[in-house]
């Protein structure tokens, strides 16, 4: 049995999207106010960009892992 201390797999990927998911929020608000504000450059925010399509990717396949599609 586990030690109360240690977190099983599937705990540890909870944390792990709840991690990403308000990265991916952090990153939208930086890509907005950039784009609002003018301040920011193409690339920097097209970098941005490519950064939360990363995370979002990786979200989608923890969400995928929580919870699978079982085809019968």
């Amino acid at each position: 049995m586990n030690a109360p201390h240690e977190m099983d797999h599937v705990e540890v990927l909870r944390v792990r999207l709840q991690v990403l998911e308000r990265e991916h929020r952090d990153l939208d608000e930086a890509i907005r106010a950039l784009e609002e504000r003018g301040t920011g450059d193409v690339f920097t925010i097209r970098r941005l960009k490519k950064q939360k399509l990363a995370l979002k990717d990786r979200i989608r396949q923890i969400e995928d892992e929580l919870n699978p599609d079982i085809i019968a």
